[in-house]
């Protein structure tokens, strides 16, 4: 995500952070990234100089998320050790005290300072996760990479159109798809973290979930 370093793209950058997290189902994280991010982006601001281009990018692997942030300079962030009265100088603490590890390297154009926060294996997190994955390749089969699954409308509109595919794909291999949904949802709710850690519905009755469905459509 390239953006200007200046005080006003700060709260951008953690909606979008937000936003990130939550289709990778790294919720549990978001605290922690923004606040990362807000120190790491500020910091340009404050040392490599205000309207500086810059670049967040973060990484999310089945158990750990790495938040970097490029700049151009190459002058890397120094350790201070504040006193208990002054309020500047304590960003680096900050990492060491949010991250499992953090870091910087060197960059063709500058550098990046590296941040790691842990996740504890999660199932669901690791299902929605590669369900993301399922999206941004269905996107591109579409000839849309480009659309933000984060947006809710273009997100109800690629999960719609994916399922219906996917029930022309089954009734073509002689399957019966409300089986197959039936199977799905028993699974889905199967689970108790999808209601509770990551905000899902409460379930729906049979009438809500399929009633008007005498026609083989998706609701």
């Amino acid at each position: 995500m390239p953006f200007a370093a200046e005080p006003l793209q700060l709260a951008d950058l953690r909606r979008a952070v937000r936003a990130e997290l939550a289709s990778w189902g790294m919720s549990a994280l978001v605290d922690a990234a923004q606040l990362i991010t807000t120190e790491l982006a500020s910091n340009v601001i404050k040392h490599v100089g205000q309207g500086t281009v810059a670049t967040l990018v973060l990484d999310a692997g089945p158990d750990q998320l790495r938040v970097e942030l490029h700049d151009k300079s190459g002058k890397e962030p120094q350790q201070l050790q504040p006193t208990c009265d002054e309020e500047h100088g304590r960003g680096l603490q900050l990492l060491t005290g949010l991250a499992a590890a953090w870091g910087t390297i060197r960059t063709a154009a500058g550098k990046a300072v590296w941040c790691e926060l842990s996740l504890t294996p999660d199932e669901t997190r690791r299902r929605i996760q590669r369900a993301m994955t399922v999206m941004e390749t269905y996107g591109l089969a579409l000839g849309n990479p480009a659309a933000r699954l984060t947006h809710r409308s273009a997100l109800e509109d690629s999960a719609t159109s994916l399922i219906s595919d996917l029930l022309h794909w089954l009734t073509a291999q002689g399957l019966d798809p409300d089986d197959i949904l039936d199977r799905a949802q028993t699974h889905f709710e199967a689970n108790p973290m999808s209601f509770s850690s990551y905000g899902r519905p409460p379930r729906r009755t049979d009438g809500q979930c399929r009633g008007a469905d005498q026609g083989g459509g998706v609701r």
